[in-house]
């Protein structure tokens, strides 16, 4: 499979690459949050209409976010996301990521990849310090996601967000540059 030249992709991987959302997937995007409602149930409340959308593409030029979509290399289809949020700067150099994959395309190692080349991004370009991720303790899926890629947990905060009406626990999990920089397998870039 010889893959498609990406002229946006800002990382790329073997898989996949990634990429700033653009008013024009928004048709694309939506189909595949669409798709995904049954997998999102209790994890996440995925966005599905045109006025969200909008509303992400020009959250991702805040100076505090940076969103990204994970594209399949072989064709280009968004597969998922990633996105670092309340970046912050000085001494602190912290954000948090958050990620979701397609329905169609789980199991196959894209957001994986894709997350790796966004702590890539994050640790590189960005030169932060530390990334934080907070997970449903039940979200054995996600969870194995970080450990893969090298992530420490750190803790547990009770009624930490609330989805689907209810306030939930969330596992902290978290990578230091230090732990970005030092050899690991299976990290997915």
């Amino acid at each position: 499979m010889s893959p498609t030249p990406q002229p946006h992709a800002l990382q790329t991987g073997r898989l996949v690459f990634v990429r700033t959302p653009r008013l024009e997937d928004c048709g694309e995007w939506l189909a595949l949050n669409r798709a995904s409602r049954k997998l999102y149930r209790g994890w996440t409340a995925p966005m599905t209409r045109l006025d969200q959308f909008a509303t992400y593409v020009h959250r991702c030029t805040d100076t505090d976010y940076a969103g990204f979509f994970v594209c399949r290399r072989e064709d280009g289809a968004i597969v998922g996301s990633a996105n670092l949020s309340q970046i912050f700067r000085g001494n602190f150099r912290s954000c948090y990521l958050g990620y979701q994959g397609g329905a169609p395309y789980t199991g196959r190692g894209y957001v994986a990849e894709g997350v790796g080349l966004v702590l890539r991004h994050a640790f590189g370009l960005l030169k932060l310090h530390r990334v934080e991720a907070n997970i449903q303790p039940e979200n054995a899926p996600s969870i194995a996601l970080v450990k893969r890629l090298g992530f420490t947990l750190e803790g547990r905060s009770r009624r930490y967000l609330k989805i689907g009406g209810r306030w939930r626990d969330h596992e902290r999990w978290a990578m230091l540059e230090e732990d970005w920089r030092a050899p690991r397998r299976g990290r997915g870039t």
